[in-house]
C-alpha cells in the first residue's frame, strides 16, 4: 500500500518520499482488513486529504478534525480506498478519488469500502539514530537519486534551498485546492517553473507536462506565486 521510513506506523508524515538517506529504514505497509463505512454527506467538505502510492492505491493521508469524516471512527489514517458507491477506484490516482468525493452532492449516501493497513510490529520501538552522523541522502555532490513513479530512476541536481521551500508551499497548496498531498507532484511543478519569466509561460509548460491534471487558473496562478515569493525569500 504505502512505505514508512524508520517507523512501522502509519505515519503519514514518515511517508517514503522521493529521496532515501543512507541510514533510512524502509518499513512496507501491506493491506490488511477490509471494512465498509455508510455515511451521510451534510458538510460539502468531507475532512479528507488523499495521496497514493503512484501506482493506483489512493489512501487517507490526513483527516481534519471536527470533520464529518472525523466523527465516524472507522475510518483511519492509512486506509485505502477501494470503491466509493460500488464504483471501483483501486487503480485511480489520488486526485481523481479526491475529485469523485468532492463531487458528491451534499445529502447523499456515501458507502466507502476501504482497506486498513496490516497491524503489526505493535510492540516495537521507533529505530535509534545511534552515533552523531549528520542525516545523509544518496548523494554525490549536489546531486541525488530521485525515484519516481513513472519511469527509472534518476539521477539529478538537487533542489535548492528556495525550490525546497517552494515545493513545500506547492505540496500545501495542492491540499487546498484538490484534497491530496504528492511531493513528487509538487517538486515537478516548481521544476517547470524554474526557467520561466512569468505566469503565461508557467501555464503552459504545466500544460505540457502535467495536461491530465486540468489545474484550475487560479491554483495556477497561486503556484507561480510561491515560487515567486521564495525566490523573493517571502517563505520561511
Amino acid at each position: 500500500m504505502f512505505c514508512t521510513l524508520n517507523t512501522h506506523k502509519a505515519d503519514m508524515d514518515k511517508l517514503l518520499g522521493a529521496q532515501i538517506g543512507l541510514e533510512d529504514f524502509i518499513f512496507a505497509h501491506i493491506k490488511g482488513q477490509r471494512k465498509e463505512v455508510e455515511i451521510l454527506k451534510t458538510d460539502d467538505v468531507l475532512g479528507l486529504t488523499i495521496t497514493d502510492n503512484g501506482t493506483g492505491c489512493a489512501f487517507i493521508k490526513r483527516i481534519k478534525e471536527g470533520s464529518l469524516m472525523d466523527q465516524t471512527k472507522m475510518i483511519c489514517v492509512g486506509d485505502h480506498i477501494e470503491t466509493i458507491n460500488g464504483k471501483n477506484v483501486a487503480d485511480r490516482r489520488h486526485y481523481e478519488v479526491a475529485k469523485m468525493l468532492k463531487d458528491l452532492e451534499k445529502g447523499q449516501m456515501l458507502k466507502l469500502e476501504l482497506i486498513e493497513p496490516m497491524k503489526a510490529f505493535e510492540k516495537l520501538e521507533p529505530r535509534s539514530k545511534g552515533g552523531t552522523l549528520p542525516e545523509a541522502k544518496i548523494s554525490r555532490g549536489r546531486e541525488t537519486l530521485r525515484l519516481r513513479t513513472k519511469g527509472p530512476a534518476t539521477v539529478e541536481e538537487m533542489p535548492t534551498e528556495i525550490e525546497e521551500k517552494a515545493i513545500k508551499k506547492v505540496d500545501e497548496l495542492l491540499e487546498t485546492y484538490m484534497g491530496i498531498r504528492d511531493i513528487e507532484l509538487a517538486a515537478t511543478m516548481v521544476e517547470a517553473g524554474r526557467d520561466k519569466k512569468n505566469p503565461d509561460e508557467f501555464a503552459v509548460a504545466l500544460d505540457e507536462t502535467l495536461g491530465d491534471f486540468a489545474f484550475p487558473d487560479e491554483f495556477v496562478f497561486d503556484v507561480w506565486g510561491a515560487i515567486g515569493d521564495a525566490k523573493q525569500g517571502r517563505l520561511e
